[in-house]
């Protein structure tokens, strides 16, 4: 895959984005979600709740985007690919929950008031990770947006 460097790093530095499933009738569903990408292994990974309309779309069609805008609105990029969704957490101590604190560490840091709380959470909201393995991306990266970041 050739992924124009600005395009690429625009979406990984930025963590909020539209998540956009593919509905029953086709039109796309959108999403604000906070994501992170890793632009070496181009891999998006998304917490999201079982039971809500993209879950359920991804689990019927895997594919998905992700779109991203720079500050100024003048540069965007959108990242496309297939989901795999993570098991449902089930317990504080699980591999999902740990790969969900991975994912809130890559978009807030290491500073949150009380883990296990957090742990508990995702077990009680029934949160789970979809993976999105990037295959594509395209949008309209203007040269100075390296600079502006």
């Amino acid at each position: 895959m050739t992924v124009d460097p600005n395009l690429l790093a625009l979406t990984s530095t930025r963590n909020i984005g539209a998540l956009a499933t593919i509905k029953v009738d086709g039109r796309p569903k959108l999403s604000t979600v906070n994501f992170t990408l890793d632009p070496a292994t181009t891999l998006a990974r998304i917490s999201l709740v079982e039971g809500r309309g993209n879950v359920a779309n991804l689990r019927r069609d895997p594919r998905a985007s992700i779109f991203v805008g720079s500050p100024d609105g003048w540069t965007y990029a959108v990242v496309e690919g297939t989901v795999e969704l993570s098991p449902v957490a089930l317990a504080p101590d699980d591999e999902t929950v740990e790969e969900l604190v991975e994912v809130f560490r890559a978009i807030r840091g290491e500073d949150h008031p009380d883990w296990a709380d957090y742990r508990a959470a995702m077990v009680a909201d029934r949160q789970l990770v979809a993976r999105l393995r990037v295959d594509a991306v395209y949008g309209l990266a203007r040269p100075h947006y390296a600079v502006t970041v």
